[in-house]
């Protein structure tokens, strides 16, 4: 049913984004301050008092976790006070279009007329400062390893798979290997990605790194562009070292109208679609896919009655090559064209679960100058959260508000069976998925084996590292290691490791 009652069309109406880069750790803002001063770019993008907003809804960070629950201070600091007011459970990457898509959901039920969404992360100063406080050589700083690893290490956190930069690499390796390209072609097809999402970042004066990388820059390994998991190197990965802010201003269609907001600023919300894989990645049907991530993507398509070709502009969510690989696939994406409008989480920076809201602004300030619709794909977790949105310069004739955008019951319906996980296993075995682990100094330092039994079910085993034929098999893109035999041996201390064959 097409919504034809502007009181139930939900319009983004103001956008807002800044990046911070003090001098001083000490004199910089932090993740409270950074949401003020988006909020602030915002409501004067728009040119709505942000006193007057009917909802708050807030990206969770961890850069400064001292700060707590925001809603409260965060509302007083622009001086609302909204009868909406939240903070989400978690920081996940789909949070912000989960958010949008919920205030959507709520224009469209008359519960609202005008919101704002907003995340920050000051992961830069957060660091910077705790270097400043740090005595002798701990000086390091890891916000998102210590958030990973603040329970009792696990089966998977005793084998190195505790950060997300850990696990993806499982779903690189196994979804070339299930695509057929040799190591040189997989690596070929993430630098030329990543090269585009450089130059978005380059011309987008909210993007933290501005500096155009061509592919043989992202192919080059070096001091400056270090190995970190197998097959990524530093300018593969999420750059989470920045000080970054972004919100938006969601309106019903007719207080937009009201408050004089012209036309041609206005762009449209449509239907959006969610679904997760199971939150530990030992219990995944695959590495080589995931059912969420095709769900939401085509249930989005099917929502808005669109295909790829009606997309002038879309972010593909890109904390690492994987994701945007597998996504472009499912969705029909060319690989010469830019999948990002924001500049993606290395160059246009990864403020942990806001980069979505950058995606947001950006694809706002895109679809105002040029084009008819935008794609946005989120993706959060360790590949396990996925939530997909339209926008368009124009109304979407097939949205309509609210709607249930939780699809999960179709992705269970389309997961494979999922493997029986085994933890004292020894035996024969071959690989399902892999990484090498590398320290600061680019030399190996761990590796792990995620390995099938006979029986089909799934174990872990170490890999020695100074085994220097295992580590040339595993990384000389000589022959594909996935799917090849070997046998997980018992090393003595409780721990089982991988020999090839």
């Amino acid at each position: 049913m097409t919504m034809t009652d502007p009181e139930r069309i939900p319009v983004i109406i103001g956008v807002g984004q800044v990046n911070d880069r003090p001098a001083d750790p000490d004199e910089g803002l932090d993740s409270l301050g950074l949401m003020v001063a988006a909020l602030r770019v915002a409501a004067e993008d728009a040119g709505v008092p942000l006193a007057e907003i009917d909802s708050l809804a807030i990206v969770d960070q961890i850069s400064f976790h001292s700060l707590g629950k925001l809603p409260e201070p965060l509302a007083a600091a622009i001086g609302a006070s909204p009868a909406i007011n939240y903070q989400s459970a978690a920081p996940h990457g789909d949070t912000p279009v989960r958010l949008l898509n919920e205030a959507a959901n709520r224009i469209g039920a008359g519960e609202m007329k005008l919101a704002a969404i907003v995340g920050a992360e000051a992961l830069r100063t957060a660091a910077g400062r705790a270097a400043k406080a740090a005595s002798g050589e701990d000086k390091s700083y890891n916000a998102i390893r210590k958030v990973a690893t603040r329970r009792e290490p696990d089966y998977a956190q005793k084998h190195g798979l505790a950060a997300p930069v850990d696990v993806y690499p499982l779903y690189e390796n196994a979804t070339r290997a299930a695509w057929g390209q040799s190591l040189a072609e997989a690596q070929g097809e993430s630098a030329e990605i990543w090269s585009r999402f450089s130059a978005v970042a380059a011309a987008n004066e909210g993007a933290w790194i501005r500096k155009p990388a061509t592919p043989a820059d992202i192919l080059r390994v070096d001091e400056r562009n270090r190995p970190i998991a197998f097959p990524y190197s530093k300018l593969m990965v999420a750059n989470s070292s920045v000080n970054q802010g972004a919100g938006f201003l969601v309106a019903s269609l007719a207080e937009a109208r009201r408050r004089g907001i012209s036309e041609d600023r206005l762009i449209y919300v449509g239907m959006g679609a969610a679904a997760k894989e199971p939150p530990s990645i030992l219990r995944r049907d695959r590495y080589n896919g995931s059912v969420s991530m095709e769900t939401s993507i085509n249930r989005t398509l099917a929502l808005n009655g669109m295909t790829a070709q009606d997309f002038d502009f879309v972010e593909l969510y890109s904390c690492f090559p994987c994701v945007p690989k597998m996504a472009r696939r499912t969705l029909g994406w060319p690989v010469d064209r830019p999948a990002t409008v924001f500049g993606g989480l290395t160059f246009g920076g990864g403020p942990i679960a806001n980069y979505m809201s950058h995606a947001i602004v950006s694809m706002v300030e895109k679809l105002r100058r040029e084009g008819r619709y935008g794609f946005l794909f989120a993706n959060g977790g360790f590949a396990t959260d996925n939530h997909c949105i339209v926008l368009g310069k124009e109304p979407i004739a097939a949205a309509s508000f609210p709607q249930d955008f939780d699809y999960q019951a179709e992705a269970e319906a389309k997961r494979g069976p999922v493997p029986d996980l085994v933890e004292d296993y020894a035996g024969p075995a071959t690989i399902e998925s892999y990484t090498v682990f590398y320290g600061r100094d680019g030399a190996p330092r761990a590796g792990v084996v995620v390995a099938r039994t006979p029986e089909g079910r799934r174990t872990l085993a170490h890999v020695d590292v100074g085994d220097t034929a295992m580590l040339a098999f595993l990384t000389d893109g000589a022959k594909e290691p996935v799917g090849t035999a070997g046998e997980v041996v018992a090393l003595g201390d409780g721990r089982f490791g991988w020999q090839s064959l």
